[in-house]
């Protein structure tokens, strides 16, 4: 075999799986259709650390996002990666989303996600004198983190135990060989291995359609989410990230920090209307600006005029259309599909960056014989 194991995709997660199989002492090949490391959903983000209070107990964005959280700050600890724990509020403006914060609440403390607390507009306003809301969910183990310098600490040790990465290397098929193991065609070249796994991120469904012997409707369909961020020209107006309640598709636009303090809003949530990736175009539309100040007004009623810029956009890889419930994340071994030594990750989206370090164990597990 050329390699032992091949991660097809070199964002956060398939850079955490690759450096979890290196660690053990496989031979560890990742093979990337960019032009650099975290080119897609890792890079174009809010870089939020999330704590696992918004997904249904049991699940697999549950139990990966908060023993993600949990493995996840000790790590960028160690490393000296740039983060920093922020805490966020999650706020009401009206009755019905105060309701919709004892859920989160309740949800939470169910998810065993720590020091969740509900706590009174007056306490909220003196935190964040700018904010205006009725009730607040205080989550203090939200935080902030530096995806590059995360990625790119992946990488290091993934090489530091003897793995490589191949860029411009996009998988057009994978053959199982009836002997075990696959034979991989990537950028005008064959490479065999004894396990694969496909990370590919927006093009998961893709690299899976193109892998001899797996059934179709194993391959679950694609639904693009585009999020719009806008920068803020103001000087920051919060010390810490502030959340709307929920919204079909998205969190809302929300307030978020980079590591050097400014202030940035988004993402909003929309819907393509094509499932192609190379379809996506990630230009922010400045007319969208009227809506987020919308939106954001009804917690910032301060934000003046003319205070937005477009910044930048990500994508979703959604495995839900709109107006039905959040898709859980598949992470899909040989036992469901049949094929050995094959694991697939789909609709590996918020709080995929989160919950990368367990995704690796997970589909370490699942490919153990």
């Amino acid at each position: 075999m050329d390699a032992d194991v091949v991660i097809v995709g070199a964002g956060a997660v398939g850079l955490a799986v690759a450096a979890g199989f290196a660690r053990t002492g496989r031979d560890v090949l990742v093979l990337e259709a960019n032009t650099a490391i975290g080119m897609g959903v890792s890079s174009r983000n809010s870089e939020v650390i999330h704590a696992g209070m918004y997904y249904p107990t049991g699940s697999l964005r549950h139990r990966m996002c908060v023993e993600g959280r949990r493995r996840l700050y000790p790590y960028l600890e160690a490393r000296g990666i740039a983060h920093r724990k922020t805490g966020k509020l999650i706020v009401a403006t009206t009755d019905a989303e105060t309701a919709k914060l004892e859920v989160i609440h309740a949800t939470g403390r169910n998810n065993g996600v720590e020091g969740l607390e509900l706590i009174s507009a007056a306490t909220a306003k003196a935190w964040e004198p700018e904010l205006s809301c009725t009730a607040a969910l205080w989550s203090p183990e939200t935080g902030i983190i530096d995806a590059r310098g995360y990625m790119l600490a992946l990488q290091g040790e993934i090489e530091d135990h003897g793995g490589a990465i191949a860029l411009c290397s996009a998988v057009t098929r994978i053959e199982p060989l009836s002997t075990g193991g696959f034979r991989l065609h990537a950028a005008g070249s064959i490479l065999t291995c004894r396990v694969v796994v496909n990370s590919a991120g927006l093009h998961a469904q893709r690299v899976a359609s193109n892998t001899e012997g797996l059934a179709p409707d194993r391959i679950p369909h694609l639904t693009l989410a585009k999020g719009n961020y806008f920068s803020c020209a103001t000087r920051p107006a919060f010390t810490r990230l502030i959340y709307p309640a929920p919204v079909d598709g998205g969190l809302g636009v929300h307030v978020t920090l980079d590591l050097a303090g400014r202030m940035r809003f988004g993402p909003d949530v929309e819907w393509l209307a094509t499932s192609n990736p190379d379809e996506i175009d990630y230009t922010v539309n400045p007319a969208r600006a009227e809506s987020f100040y919308a939106a954001i007004r009804r917690y910032w009623p301060g934000l003046p005029d003319n205070a937005i810029i477009p910044d930048y956009s990500g994508v979703r890889p959604k495995l839900s259309a709109p107006g039905q419930p959040a898709a859980d994340f598949r992470i899909d071994g040989p036992a469901l599909h049949g094929i050995p030594g094959l694991a697939n990750l789909f609709g590996i989206e918020s709080p995929g960056l989160t919950s990368s370090l367990t995704i690796a164990e997970e589909v370490k597990r699942l490919l153990a014989d």
